[in-house]
Protein backbone atom coordinates (compact mmCIF):
# COMPACT_ATOMS: atom_id res chain seq x y z
CA UNK A 1 0.00 0.00 0.00
CA UNK A 2 3.02 2.29 0.41
CA UNK A 3 3.11 2.88 -3.36
CA UNK A 4 -0.20 4.77 -3.21
CA UNK A 5 -0.33 8.54 -3.06
CA UNK A 6 -0.23 10.46 -0.84
CA UNK A 7 2.20 8.14 0.87
CA UNK A 8 1.75 9.61 4.35
CA UNK A 9 -2.00 8.98 4.32
CA UNK A 10 -1.75 5.37 3.21
CA UNK A 11 1.20 4.73 5.53
CA UNK A 12 -0.98 5.58 8.51
CA UNK A 13 -3.95 3.61 7.19
CA UNK A 14 -1.71 0.58 6.80
CA UNK A 15 -0.52 1.03 10.40
CA UNK A 16 -4.11 1.28 11.64
CA UNK A 17 -5.21 -1.94 9.89
CA UNK A 18 -2.61 -3.79 11.93
CA UNK A 19 -3.99 -2.57 15.27
CA UNK A 20 -6.91 -4.56 16.76
CA UNK A 21 -9.62 -2.09 17.80
CA UNK A 22 -12.99 -3.68 18.47
CA UNK A 23 -15.55 -1.44 20.11
CA UNK A 24 -14.92 -1.13 23.86
CA UNK A 25 -11.41 -2.55 23.37
CA UNK A 26 -9.51 0.37 21.86
CA UNK A 27 -6.52 0.23 24.24
CA UNK A 28 -3.97 -0.53 21.51
CA UNK A 29 -5.07 2.24 19.16
CA UNK A 30 -5.16 4.68 22.10
CA UNK A 31 -1.54 3.79 22.92
CA UNK A 32 -0.62 4.19 19.26
CA UNK A 33 -2.11 7.69 19.18
CA UNK A 34 -0.39 8.69 22.41
CA UNK A 35 2.95 7.47 21.08
CA UNK A 36 2.35 9.31 17.80
CA UNK A 37 1.93 12.58 19.70
CA UNK A 38 4.91 11.97 21.99
CA UNK A 39 7.24 11.21 19.07
CA UNK A 40 6.32 14.55 17.47
CA UNK A 41 6.29 16.62 20.66
CA UNK A 42 2.59 17.37 20.23
CA UNK A 43 0.42 18.07 23.24
CA UNK A 44 -1.85 15.13 23.99
CA UNK A 45 -4.44 14.30 26.61
CA UNK A 46 -6.71 11.34 27.21
CA UNK A 47 -9.92 11.50 29.21
CA UNK A 48 -11.41 8.85 31.50
CA UNK A 49 -13.41 7.29 28.66
CA UNK A 50 -10.34 6.87 26.44
CA UNK A 51 -10.98 9.77 24.07
CA UNK A 52 -7.67 11.18 22.82
CA UNK A 53 -7.04 14.81 21.88
CA UNK A 54 -3.83 15.80 20.07
CA UNK A 55 -3.09 19.49 19.69
CA UNK A 56 -0.88 21.06 17.01
CA UNK A 57 -0.03 24.75 16.97
CA UNK A 58 -0.86 26.97 14.01
CA UNK A 59 1.74 27.47 11.30
CA UNK A 60 3.27 30.90 10.74
CA UNK A 61 0.73 33.45 9.58
CA UNK A 62 -2.24 31.39 10.80
CA UNK A 63 -1.92 32.10 14.52
CA UNK A 64 -4.91 34.44 14.64
CA UNK A 65 -7.30 32.16 12.80
CA UNK A 66 -9.78 30.03 14.77
CA UNK A 67 -8.75 26.50 15.67
CA UNK A 68 -10.29 23.55 13.83
CA UNK A 69 -11.16 20.20 15.39
CA UNK A 70 -10.68 17.15 13.13
CA UNK A 71 -12.59 14.16 14.52
CA UNK A 72 -12.81 10.43 13.89
CA UNK A 73 -13.66 7.39 16.02
CA UNK A 74 -11.11 4.74 16.91
CA UNK A 75 -13.24 1.58 17.02
CA UNK A 76 -14.42 -0.56 14.12
CA UNK A 77 -17.28 -2.94 13.41
CA UNK A 78 -16.03 -6.52 13.67
CA UNK A 79 -17.95 -8.65 11.18
CA UNK A 80 -16.65 -11.70 9.33
CA UNK A 81 -17.95 -14.49 7.18
CA UNK A 82 -18.64 -17.71 9.07
CA UNK A 83 -15.98 -19.64 7.15
CA UNK A 84 -13.18 -17.20 8.05
CA UNK A 85 -10.87 -18.00 10.97
CA UNK A 86 -10.14 -14.54 12.36
CA UNK A 87 -9.77 -13.04 15.83
CA UNK A 88 -10.51 -9.30 15.85
CA UNK A 89 -8.91 -9.02 19.29
CA UNK A 90 -5.44 -9.89 18.00
CA UNK A 91 -5.29 -10.30 14.21
CA UNK A 92 -4.32 -7.64 11.66
CA UNK A 93 -6.81 -6.94 8.89
CA UNK A 94 -5.82 -8.85 5.75
CA UNK A 95 -6.44 -6.19 3.13
CA UNK A 96 -5.73 -6.12 -0.60
CA UNK A 97 -6.14 -3.76 -3.55
CA UNK A 98 -8.66 -4.57 -6.25
CA UNK A 99 -8.62 -1.90 -8.95
CA UNK A 100 -9.75 1.35 -7.34
CA UNK A 101 -10.75 -0.34 -4.08
CA UNK A 102 -9.13 -1.45 -0.86
CA UNK A 103 -10.89 -4.55 0.48
CA UNK A 104 -10.43 -7.11 3.25
CA UNK A 105 -10.47 -10.89 2.91
CA UNK A 106 -13.66 -12.12 4.55
CA UNK A 107 -13.86 -9.43 7.26
CA UNK A 108 -14.77 -5.81 7.65
CA UNK A 109 -11.97 -3.52 6.46
CA UNK A 110 -12.26 -0.93 9.21
CA UNK A 111 -12.03 2.01 6.81
CA UNK A 112 -15.01 3.11 8.89
CA UNK A 113 -13.42 5.01 10.57
CA UNK A 114 -9.77 4.05 10.09
CA UNK A 115 -9.40 6.22 7.01
CA UNK A 116 -10.62 9.21 9.02
CA UNK A 117 -7.95 8.52 11.64
CA UNK A 118 -5.32 8.23 8.90
CA UNK A 119 -6.31 11.57 7.37
CA UNK A 120 -6.01 13.36 10.70
CA UNK A 121 -2.65 11.75 11.52
CA UNK A 122 -1.28 12.60 8.09
CA UNK A 123 -2.23 16.26 8.58
CA UNK A 124 -0.83 16.37 12.12
CA UNK A 125 2.37 14.75 10.84
CA UNK A 126 2.81 17.20 7.96
CA UNK A 127 5.63 19.74 8.06
CA UNK A 128 4.69 21.71 4.94
CA UNK A 129 0.93 22.13 5.27
CA UNK A 130 -0.31 25.61 6.27
CA UNK A 131 -3.10 25.53 8.85
CA UNK A 132 -4.57 27.19 11.95
CA UNK A 133 -4.31 25.49 15.32
CA UNK A 134 -5.59 21.93 15.04
CA UNK A 135 -7.15 19.56 17.52
CA UNK A 136 -7.31 15.91 16.51
CA UNK A 137 -10.15 14.30 18.45
CA UNK A 138 -10.28 10.51 18.47
CA UNK A 139 -13.36 9.11 20.23
CA UNK A 140 -13.96 5.56 21.47
CA UNK A 141 -16.87 3.15 21.08
CA UNK A 142 -18.82 4.99 18.42
CA UNK A 143 -20.15 1.81 16.85
CA UNK A 144 -21.80 0.16 19.87
CA UNK A 145 -22.99 2.98 22.05
CA UNK A 146 -21.34 6.33 21.29
CA UNK A 147 -19.96 6.12 24.80
CA UNK A 148 -16.90 8.21 23.98
CA UNK A 149 -19.06 11.07 22.70
CA UNK A 150 -21.43 10.67 25.64
CA UNK A 151 -18.53 10.91 28.10
CA UNK A 152 -16.78 13.85 26.43
CA UNK A 153 -16.12 16.50 29.06
CA UNK A 154 -17.31 20.06 28.47
CA UNK A 155 -13.85 21.56 28.85
CA UNK A 156 -11.99 18.96 26.79
CA UNK A 157 -12.11 20.90 23.48
CA UNK A 158 -11.19 24.51 22.79
CA UNK A 159 -12.00 24.83 19.07
CA UNK A 160 -15.35 26.13 17.84
CA UNK A 161 -15.31 24.45 14.42
CA UNK A 162 -15.41 20.67 13.93
CA UNK A 163 -14.99 18.52 10.84
CA UNK A 164 -16.22 14.97 11.39
CA UNK A 165 -14.55 12.47 9.04
CA UNK A 166 -17.02 9.61 9.46
CA UNK A 167 -19.08 9.98 6.27
CA UNK A 168 -18.89 7.63 3.30
CA UNK A 169 -20.07 9.48 0.19
CA UNK A 170 -17.86 11.18 -2.37
CA UNK A 171 -18.42 14.90 -2.85
CA UNK A 172 -21.10 15.21 -0.20
CA UNK A 173 -21.22 17.41 2.88
CA UNK A 174 -23.39 16.20 5.73
CA UNK A 175 -24.96 18.79 7.99
CA UNK A 176 -27.44 16.66 9.93
CA UNK A 177 -28.05 13.09 11.08
CA UNK A 178 -30.65 10.87 12.67
CA UNK A 179 -30.93 10.11 16.35
CA UNK A 180 -31.19 6.53 17.50
CA UNK A 181 -32.12 4.15 20.28
CA UNK A 182 -31.81 0.39 20.86
CA UNK A 183 -34.65 -1.83 22.01
CA UNK A 184 -33.63 -5.24 23.35
CA UNK A 185 -36.22 -7.90 24.06
CA UNK A 186 -35.91 -11.07 26.10
CA UNK A 187 -38.39 -13.87 25.44
CA UNK A 188 -38.30 -16.59 28.13
CA UNK A 189 -39.15 -20.15 27.10
CA UNK A 190 -39.58 -23.66 28.45
CA UNK A 191 -37.91 -26.74 27.03
CA UNK A 192 -39.15 -30.29 26.66
CA UNK A 193 -37.78 -33.56 25.33
CA UNK A 194 -37.88 -33.81 21.56
CA UNK A 195 -40.94 -35.84 20.55
CA UNK A 196 -40.51 -39.33 19.08
CA UNK A 197 -40.99 -39.82 15.34
CA UNK A 198 -39.69 -36.33 14.57
CA UNK A 199 -37.22 -35.29 11.90
CA UNK A 200 -34.57 -32.61 12.62
CA UNK A 201 -33.32 -30.11 10.06
CA UNK A 202 -31.11 -27.04 9.87
CA UNK A 203 -32.03 -24.08 7.69
CA UNK A 204 -29.43 -21.41 7.06
CA UNK A 205 -28.89 -18.33 4.96
CA UNK A 206 -25.65 -16.55 4.10
CA UNK A 207 -24.12 -14.18 1.55
CA UNK A 208 -26.79 -11.54 1.93
CA UNK A 209 -25.34 -8.07 1.41
CA UNK A 210 -26.23 -6.81 4.86
CA UNK A 211 -24.72 -3.39 5.38
CA UNK A 212 -25.18 -0.36 7.60
CA UNK A 213 -28.57 -0.22 9.30
CA UNK A 214 -28.74 3.52 8.64
CA UNK A 215 -27.11 4.09 5.25
CA UNK A 216 -28.39 0.88 3.64
CA UNK A 217 -31.80 0.39 5.25
CA UNK A 218 -33.61 1.79 2.21
CA UNK A 219 -31.88 -0.44 -0.35
CA UNK A 220 -34.27 -3.35 -0.09
CA UNK A 221 -31.70 -5.86 1.11
CA UNK A 222 -32.68 -9.07 2.83
CA UNK A 223 -32.67 -9.47 6.61
CA UNK A 224 -31.43 -12.95 7.53
CA UNK A 225 -33.52 -13.13 10.72
CA UNK A 226 -36.70 -12.12 8.94
CA UNK A 227 -36.14 -14.57 6.09
CA UNK A 228 -35.48 -17.61 8.30
CA UNK A 229 -38.33 -16.63 10.62
CA UNK A 230 -40.68 -16.23 7.67
CA UNK A 231 -40.01 -19.73 6.33
CA UNK A 232 -40.33 -21.38 9.72
CA UNK A 233 -43.60 -19.55 10.40
CA UNK A 234 -45.04 -20.89 7.14
CA UNK A 235 -44.02 -24.43 8.14
CA UNK A 236 -45.48 -24.08 11.63
CA UNK A 237 -48.75 -22.96 10.07
CA UNK A 238 -49.12 -26.42 8.51
CA UNK A 239 -47.58 -28.81 11.02
CA UNK A 240 -46.29 -29.01 14.58
CA UNK A 241 -42.84 -27.45 14.42
CA UNK A 242 -40.47 -27.27 17.38
CA UNK A 243 -37.56 -24.83 17.49
CA UNK A 244 -34.35 -26.12 19.06
CA UNK A 245 -32.08 -23.19 18.26
CA UNK A 246 -32.00 -19.88 16.38
CA UNK A 247 -28.95 -17.70 15.77
CA UNK A 248 -28.84 -14.71 13.46
CA UNK A 249 -27.00 -11.42 13.13
CA UNK A 250 -24.50 -9.89 15.51
CA UNK A 251 -24.46 -6.11 15.67
CA UNK A 252 -27.30 -3.69 16.37
CA UNK A 253 -26.15 -1.32 13.60
CA UNK A 254 -25.70 -3.93 10.87
CA UNK A 255 -28.43 -5.52 8.75
CA UNK A 256 -28.00 -9.25 9.49
CA UNK A 257 -26.43 -11.19 6.62
CA UNK A 258 -26.42 -14.69 8.10
CA UNK A 259 -28.73 -16.77 10.27
CA UNK A 260 -29.61 -20.38 10.96
CA UNK A 261 -32.11 -22.39 12.94
CA UNK A 262 -32.40 -26.03 14.02
CA UNK A 263 -35.96 -27.32 14.17
CA UNK A 264 -37.98 -30.53 14.27
CA UNK A 265 -41.09 -31.58 12.36
CA UNK A 266 -43.02 -34.88 12.17
CA UNK A 267 -41.34 -37.56 10.05
CA UNK A 268 -44.27 -37.65 7.64
CA UNK A 269 -43.74 -33.97 6.83
CA UNK A 270 -40.16 -34.48 5.60
CA UNK A 271 -40.90 -34.65 1.87
CA UNK A 272 -43.34 -31.75 1.95
CA UNK A 273 -40.76 -29.69 3.85
CA UNK A 274 -38.30 -29.99 0.96
CA UNK A 275 -40.97 -29.07 -1.59
CA UNK A 276 -42.06 -26.10 0.52
CA UNK A 277 -38.44 -24.99 0.83
CA UNK A 278 -37.89 -25.12 -2.94
CA UNK A 279 -40.92 -22.92 -3.54
CA UNK A 280 -39.74 -20.49 -0.87
CA UNK A 281 -36.27 -20.19 -2.45
CA UNK A 282 -37.84 -19.48 -5.83
CA UNK A 283 -40.02 -16.77 -4.28
CA UNK A 284 -37.03 -15.13 -2.59
CA UNK A 285 -34.95 -15.24 -5.76
CA UNK A 286 -37.68 -13.27 -7.49
CA UNK A 287 -38.14 -10.83 -4.60
CA UNK A 288 -34.43 -10.07 -4.22
CA UNK A 289 -33.29 -10.53 -7.84
CA UNK A 290 -32.24 -6.86 -8.00
CA UNK A 291 -31.40 -5.83 -4.44
CA UNK A 292 -29.79 -8.98 -3.00
CA UNK A 293 -29.42 -11.70 -5.67
CA UNK A 294 -26.41 -13.65 -4.36
CA UNK A 295 -27.80 -15.08 -1.12
CA UNK A 296 -27.48 -18.81 -0.40
CA UNK A 297 -30.39 -20.47 1.42
CA UNK A 298 -29.83 -24.08 2.43
CA UNK A 299 -31.67 -26.84 4.28
CA UNK A 300 -30.12 -30.07 5.51
CA UNK A 301 -30.68 -32.91 7.93
CA UNK A 302 -29.48 -32.14 11.47
CA UNK A 303 -28.63 -34.30 14.43
CA UNK A 304 -31.73 -34.71 16.52
CA UNK A 305 -31.47 -32.54 19.66
CA UNK A 306 -32.43 -33.93 23.06
CA UNK A 307 -34.55 -30.91 23.92
CA UNK A 308 -36.54 -28.29 22.03
CA UNK A 309 -38.64 -25.27 22.92
CA UNK A 310 -42.20 -26.26 23.77
CA UNK A 311 -44.60 -26.17 20.86
CA UNK A 312 -46.33 -23.12 22.34
CA UNK A 313 -43.08 -21.23 22.93
CA UNK A 314 -41.79 -22.17 19.48
CA UNK A 315 -44.91 -20.74 17.88
CA UNK A 316 -44.66 -17.59 20.03
CA UNK A 317 -41.06 -17.00 18.92
CA UNK A 318 -41.91 -17.43 15.25
CA UNK A 319 -44.93 -15.14 15.54
CA UNK A 320 -42.73 -12.55 17.19
CA UNK A 321 -39.99 -12.71 14.55
CA UNK A 322 -42.55 -12.47 11.78
CA UNK A 323 -44.38 -9.56 13.40
CA UNK A 324 -41.43 -7.42 14.50
CA UNK A 325 -41.04 -4.51 12.07
CA UNK A 326 -37.89 -4.05 10.02
CA UNK A 327 -36.92 -1.45 7.45
CA UNK A 328 -38.04 2.02 6.47
CA UNK A 329 -41.09 3.38 8.24
CA UNK A 330 -41.26 6.90 6.75
CA UNK A 331 -39.31 9.07 4.33
CA UNK A 332 -38.53 12.71 5.01
CA UNK A 333 -41.02 15.26 3.74
CA UNK A 334 -38.33 17.96 3.85
CA UNK A 335 -35.32 16.35 2.12
CA UNK A 336 -35.91 14.25 -0.98
CA UNK A 337 -34.59 10.70 -0.72
CA UNK A 338 -33.78 10.89 2.99
CA UNK A 339 -35.09 8.15 5.24
CA UNK A 340 -36.79 9.77 8.21
CA UNK A 341 -37.58 6.79 10.45
CA UNK A 342 -36.53 3.13 10.38
CA UNK A 343 -35.96 0.06 12.52
CA UNK A 344 -33.54 -2.87 12.24
CA UNK A 345 -34.15 -6.40 13.57
CA UNK A 346 -30.46 -6.87 14.21
CA UNK A 347 -29.83 -10.11 16.09
CA UNK A 348 -31.54 -13.14 17.59
CA UNK A 349 -29.58 -15.18 20.15
CA UNK A 350 -30.40 -18.02 22.54
CA UNK A 351 -29.16 -17.03 26.01
CA UNK A 352 -29.82 -19.81 28.54
CA UNK A 353 -33.62 -20.13 28.85
CA UNK A 354 -34.47 -17.02 26.86
CA UNK A 355 -34.19 -15.62 23.36
CA UNK A 356 -32.49 -12.23 23.23
CA UNK A 357 -33.68 -10.05 20.36
CA UNK A 358 -31.74 -6.87 19.61
CA UNK A 359 -33.25 -4.11 17.50
CA UNK A 360 -32.29 -0.51 16.74
CA UNK A 361 -34.43 2.46 15.73
CA UNK A 362 -33.44 5.70 14.00
CA UNK A 363 -35.21 8.92 13.12
CA UNK A 364 -34.41 12.54 12.35
CA UNK A 365 -37.47 13.45 14.44
CA UNK A 366 -37.13 12.72 18.16
CA UNK A 367 -40.81 11.92 18.73
CA UNK A 368 -40.88 9.59 15.72
CA UNK A 369 -37.77 7.79 17.00
CA UNK A 370 -39.53 6.98 20.25
CA UNK A 371 -42.76 6.12 18.46
CA UNK A 372 -41.14 3.34 16.42
CA UNK A 373 -39.15 2.17 19.47
CA UNK A 374 -42.39 1.86 21.46
CA UNK A 375 -44.03 0.03 18.58
CA UNK A 376 -41.23 -2.55 18.72
CA UNK A 377 -41.67 -2.73 22.50
CA UNK A 378 -45.43 -3.23 22.12
CA UNK A 379 -44.83 -6.13 19.72
CA UNK A 380 -42.48 -7.71 22.24
CA UNK A 381 -45.04 -7.26 25.01
CA UNK A 382 -47.71 -9.01 22.93
CA UNK A 383 -45.43 -12.06 22.98
CA UNK A 384 -44.96 -11.72 26.78
CA UNK A 385 -41.34 -10.77 26.21
CA UNK A 386 -39.59 -8.26 28.40
CA UNK A 387 -37.82 -5.31 26.84
CA UNK A 388 -35.39 -2.53 27.63
CA UNK A 389 -34.64 0.67 25.75
CA UNK A 390 -31.08 1.96 25.60
CA UNK A 391 -30.23 5.54 26.48
CA UNK A 392 -30.39 6.59 22.85
CA UNK A 393 -28.60 9.51 21.26
CA UNK A 394 -29.83 12.77 19.74
CA UNK A 395 -29.97 13.75 16.11
CA UNK A 396 -28.08 16.68 14.59
CA UNK A 397 -30.25 19.46 13.21
CA UNK A 398 -28.89 21.01 9.98
CA UNK A 399 -27.50 24.55 10.02
CA UNK A 400 -27.46 25.74 6.42
CA UNK A 401 -25.92 29.06 7.48
CA UNK A 402 -22.80 27.32 8.84
CA UNK A 403 -19.53 29.15 8.15
CA UNK A 404 -17.53 25.92 7.77
CA UNK A 405 -20.18 24.61 5.37
CA UNK A 406 -19.66 27.63 3.13
CA UNK A 407 -15.88 27.13 3.28
CA UNK A 408 -16.26 23.46 2.36
CA UNK A 409 -18.57 24.25 -0.56
CA UNK A 410 -16.19 26.90 -1.91
CA UNK A 411 -13.15 24.65 -1.50
CA UNK A 412 -14.84 21.79 -3.35
CA UNK A 413 -15.90 23.97 -6.26
CA UNK A 414 -12.45 25.56 -6.55
CA UNK A 415 -10.75 22.18 -6.62
CA UNK A 416 -13.14 20.10 -8.73
CA UNK A 417 -15.23 22.69 -10.62
CA UNK A 418 -18.53 21.26 -9.50
CA UNK A 419 -20.84 21.75 -6.55
CA UNK A 420 -20.70 19.47 -3.54
CA UNK A 421 -24.02 18.03 -2.43
CA UNK A 422 -25.27 19.18 0.96
CA UNK A 423 -27.19 16.43 2.75
CA UNK A 424 -28.45 15.00 5.98
CA UNK A 425 -27.83 11.32 6.73
CA UNK A 426 -30.04 8.65 8.24
CA UNK A 427 -27.09 7.05 10.02
CA UNK A 428 -26.05 8.25 13.45
CA UNK A 429 -23.04 10.50 13.89
CA UNK A 430 -21.44 11.73 17.07
CA UNK A 431 -22.13 15.34 16.09
CA UNK A 432 -25.47 15.49 17.89
CA UNK A 433 -23.79 14.59 21.16
CA UNK A 434 -20.98 17.08 20.56
CA UNK A 435 -23.60 19.81 20.20
CA UNK A 436 -25.11 18.92 23.57
CA UNK A 437 -21.73 19.49 25.24
CA UNK A 438 -20.61 22.37 23.01
CA UNK A 439 -23.74 24.18 21.73
CA UNK A 440 -21.73 26.78 19.78
CA UNK A 441 -19.87 24.23 17.63
CA UNK A 442 -20.03 24.78 13.88
CA UNK A 443 -19.83 21.34 12.23
CA UNK A 444 -19.83 19.42 8.99
CA UNK A 445 -19.11 15.77 8.17
CA UNK A 446 -17.27 14.54 5.07
CA UNK A 447 -15.49 11.38 3.95
CA UNK A 448 -14.40 9.32 0.93
CA UNK A 449 -16.58 6.87 -0.94
CA UNK A 450 -17.11 3.56 0.83
CA UNK A 451 -19.53 0.75 0.13
CA UNK A 452 -21.09 -1.97 2.30
CA UNK A 453 -19.55 -0.80 5.57
CA UNK A 454 -20.32 -2.95 8.61
CA UNK A 455 -20.06 -6.04 6.39
CA UNK A 456 -17.19 -8.16 5.00
CA UNK A 457 -17.93 -6.59 1.60
CA UNK A 458 -16.73 -3.20 2.89
CA UNK A 459 -14.57 -1.45 0.32
CA UNK A 460 -12.87 1.93 0.15
CA UNK A 461 -12.33 3.88 -3.05
CA UNK A 462 -8.69 4.88 -3.47
CA UNK A 463 -9.35 7.72 -5.90
CA UNK A 464 -12.14 9.14 -3.75
CA UNK A 465 -9.89 8.98 -0.69
CA UNK A 466 -7.20 10.95 -2.50
CA UNK A 467 -9.81 13.49 -3.62
CA UNK A 468 -11.32 13.85 -0.15
CA UNK A 469 -7.91 14.34 1.43
CA UNK A 470 -7.07 17.19 -0.97
CA UNK A 471 -10.45 18.71 -0.16
CA UNK A 472 -9.87 18.45 3.57
CA UNK A 473 -6.47 20.13 3.30
CA UNK A 474 -8.04 22.94 1.30
CA UNK A 475 -10.83 23.46 3.84
CA UNK A 476 -8.46 23.86 6.77
CA UNK A 477 -6.50 26.49 4.89
CA UNK A 478 -9.02 29.09 6.09
CA UNK A 479 -7.38 31.93 4.17
CA UNK A 480 -8.13 30.66 0.65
Amino acid sequence: MLNLEPQSLWYFFDKITKIPRPSKHEEKIITFLQNFAAERNLDCKTDKAGNVLIYKQATAGYENLPAIILQAHTDMVCEKNRDIDFDFAKDAINYYIDGDFVKARGTTLGADNGIGIAMILSILDSRDLAHPALEGLFTVDEETGLTGAFALEKNFLTGKTLINLDSEDDGEIFVGCAGGVDTVGKLPFYSEKTPENYFSFKISIEKLKGGHSGDDINKGRGNANKIIGRFLWSVSEETDLYVAHFDGGNLRNAIPREAYSICCVPNEYKEKLRAQFNVFVADLKEEYRVTDPDFVLDIETAEKPEHVMTRSDSFTLLNLLYALPHGVKTMSADIAGLVETSTNLASVKFVEDAVEITTSQRSSIESAKWDIARKVAATLLLANAGFKHGDGYPGWKPNLNSAILKKAETAYFDLFHEKAKVRAIHAGLECGLFLEKYPSLDMISIGPQMYDVHSPDERLSISSTQKCFEWLKRIIDLRF
